[in-house]
């Protein structure tokens, strides 16, 4: 679902995105992305580190942020898209994520508007997980 010109307006918010952690789609990824750090892969490894278990990928991560962006701004996102984020807490198996955000800026430029978000991926327990901005170009 791409979200409507009329709709692209400050507090505008961003169509949440929900996604379950497991060691198996950490797993995927590290493959996918050739990352075999231990740490992501490993739980014997993990559970020996200051983290006490394995954690997911950031960029795995980040693949849910840009997917909550996609649903909301289509090709646009995929075209210009831009993440300006933080990591907080890493996010580790038996997660559930909620991805989520909210329009804070827009503004006409070259026949274009630039809209400035809020983004947000916080755990079950209400911590932040990722937290930052994302420009687009629509």
């Amino acid at each position: 679902m791409t979200l409507p010109l009329s709709e692209l307006k400050r507090g505008t918010e961003l169509p949440e995105v929900k996604k379950r952690i497991t060691q198996e789609k950490i797993g995927l990824y590290a493959q996918a992305s050739r990352d075999l750090n231990p740490i992501h892969i490993d739980p014997n490894f993990a559970s020996k580190t200051p983290l006490g278990g394995t954690i997911a990928h950031g960029m795995l991560v980040l693949a849910y942020v840009s997917q909550m962006m996609t649903e909301a701004f289509g090709k646009s996102w995929l075209a210009s898209g831009e993440l300006d984020v933080r990591f907080k807490t890493p996010a580790r198996p038996g997660d559930v994520l909620t991805i989520s955000g909210k329009i804070y800026d827009t503004e006409e430029n070259k026949g274009q508007l630039l809209v400035s978000c809020d983004v947000l991926c916080q755990n079950q327990k209400g911590e932040p997980v990722t937290i930052g901005t994302a420009r687009v170009r629509v």
